[in-house]
C-alpha cells in the first residue's frame, strides 16, 4: 500500500454524517495525510471541500457513485483506506466492500445493520482475508464503546490473572437523538426480513455473526429485551433499566470479536446491554415504555414494511436520510456507556466508557475518523477479513480515543 495515492479516501463527504467525519479529519489527521473526498457529485463535493477551509483546499474530490462498480474499484484501488458514511448499507454499501475487498484495500463504516455484515462475511470475508484487507464494520457509537469497553476488560482481567470473563453487562446513559440514516438503516433491514423472513433468524440468534458457531459457549437463552432494577446489575446502581434499541446489533459484534480473537473471554461468557432508565418515581414506567415501545415499533414497522402504502406512511413520519441535529444540539449531547464484568475468580470490573457530543452525530464523527487513521496509519495486528472494530484495531484505537478526549476507563468495581 505505500505506493497508492491517498492515505484515506471519505466516500459520502456530501451526507452530514460525511461532512462532520470530513472537518474532524481536517482537525485530527497529520498534517501530511494524504485525504481525498469521493462521492456521486463533483460540484457537492467541491462545496463541501469549500466550506471546510483552506486547510481542505488541496484535498483531491473522487467522483464515484455505488451503483457503478468499476468507479468504486478505481477508489479503491487509489487508497490505503476508505471511510464510508453511505448507508443504508444493505442497499448501498455491498459493492464498496467489494471493491476493497478485491484490492487490499482497508475499510470503515457505520453499519448497525447485522444482515449487511452478515451477507459481507459470506461474500466477500474469503477476498479480504486472502488480499490483507482489513473490512471494519460499525465503527461509530455503534458499536465502538460497546466493542472496546468489552475487549479492555478482557485485557484487564489477563492482566490481574483474575480468570475469563462470565456475565457482563453495559448499561447505556445518553442525550442525543436517532439520526434519518439510523431510522433508515432499520427500515432496510425490515424490509429485507419482509422480502425473505428466514433472514429474520439472523437478527434473533445472539451467535449469527460468530466466525465458527460450534465454538460459541452453551449459556442458556440471551435476550436483548430488558426490564428490571438497575440493582440487579450492581448493588451501586439505582433505578432501571430498560431494553437499548441498539443492544441486539452490538451483542452481536462483541461476541463476533471473542470469536475472531480466538474466543479469549471465556467458555462462559454473557453479555447483554440494557438502557438506564433512571432512577425517579417514574421511572418503573418509563423503563416499561422504553421496552414496550420498542417491541411494538418494531413489529409496526414489519407490517408496514410489507405493503407499499406503508412504506409510503413510514417515509412521511421519520426523519429524513442526511438531516441531523443543529451545532448546539450536537454539543449538548452525550453519552456514558458503564460495562460491569464478573470473571471466574470472583473479581468484579466496571469499564467506563464517556464523551460529550450527541453520540450519533458528534461523537460518532470522532469514533470514525480514529478509525480511518488507525487503519491507515498504525501498527496492527495481520489479522484480515470482515472484522470488528476490537479485532482489527483494539489497542491502538483505544489509545487514540483516549488522546481525543473520550474517557475510556476499567476500575475494579
Amino acid at each position: 500500500m505505500a505506493t497508492r495515492e491517498f492515505d484515506i479516501v471519505l466516500f459520502g463527504a456530501t451526507g452530514f454524517v460525511g461532512k462532520l467525519t470530513a472537518q474532524y479529519l481536517l482537525e485530527a489527521a497529520p498534517a501530511d495525510a494524504r485525504i481525498a473526498l469521493a462521492g456521486r457529485s463533483a460540484e457537492k463535493l467541491a462545496a463541501v471541500r469549500a466550506e471546510l477551509g483552506a486547510g481542505a483546499a488541496e484535498w483531491p474530490l473522487v467522483q464515484a457513485d455505488s451503483t457503478d462498480q468499476a468507479s468504486l474499484d478505481a477508489l479503491a484501488a487509489r487508497t490505503k483506506v476508505v471511510v464510508t458514511t453511505v448507508g443504508p448499507y444493505l442497499r448501498y454499501g455491498f459493492p464498496l466492500v467489494q471493491a476493497c475487498a478485491e484490492n487490499g484495500t482497508h475499510y470503515a463504516d457505520l453499519t448497525g445493520e447485522p444482515l449487511f455484515i452478515r451477507d459481507c462475511i459470506d461474500r466477500f470475508g474469503e477476498k479480504a482475508a486472502e488480499t490483507g484487507a482489513k473490512i471494519v464494520n460499525s465503527c461509530g457509537y455503534d458499536s465502538i464503546p460497546s466493542d472496546l469497553s468489552v475487549y479492555q476488560l478482557y485485557k484487564r482481567s489477563v492482566a490481574d490473572n483474575t480468570g475469563e470473563l462470565t456475565d457482563v453487562t453495559l448499561v447505556a446513559s445518553l442525550k442525543g437523538g436517532a439520526s434519518g440514516g439510523t431510522i433508515d438503516s432499520g427500515r432496510a433491514m425490515m424490509e429485507a426480513i419482509a422480502e425473505d423472513p428466514k433472514k429474520g433468524a439472523i437478527m434473533s440468534h445472539p451467535y449469527s455473526l460468530s466466525p465458527d458457531k460450534s465454538m460459541e459457549p452453551d449459556v442458556g437463552r440471551q435476550t436483548d429485551q430488558a426490564l428490571s432494577r438497575a440493582s440487579a446489575i450492581d448493588p451501586s446502581l439505582d433505578g432501571w433499566v430498560a431494553t437499548f434499541i441498539m443492544g441486539a446489533h452490538n451483542t452481536k459484534i462483541v461476541r463476533r470479536s471473542n470469536g475472531l480473537l480466538g474466543w479469549p473471554y471465556g467458555k462462559n461468557f454473557r453479555y447483554r446491554e440494557v438502557m438506564s432508565a433512571g432512577s425517579s418515581a417514574t421511572a418503573p414506567l418509563v423503563a416499561a415504555g422504553i421496552a414496550g415501545g420498542i417491541v411494538a415499533t418494531m413489529a409496526a414497522g414489519a407490517v408496514l414494511s410489507r405493503a407499499a402504502l406503508g412504506r409510503k406512511l413510514i417515509d412521511r413520519i421519520v426523519p429524513k436520510p442526511g438531516t441531523g441535529p443543529s451545532e448546539q444540539s450536537r454539543k449538548s449531547g452525550w453519552f456514558t456507556m458503564r460495562t460491569f464484568a464478573n470473571t471466574t475468580s470472583g473479581a468484579k470490573y466496571l469499564c467506563t466508557f464517556a464523551g460529550k457530543g450527541d453520540p450519533g452525530y458528534q461523537a460518532t464523527s470522532v469514533m470514525l475518523g480514529q478509525s480511518g487513521l488507525c487503519l491507515a496509519f498504525d501498527t496492527l495486528p495481520e489479522l484480515a477479513g470482515i472484522l470488528t472494530p476490537a479485532a482489527a484495531m483494539g489497542d491502538a484505537l483505544t489509545d487514540r480515543l483516549r488522546a481525543a478526549g473520550i474517557t475510556i476507563e476499567v476500575t475494579p468495581a
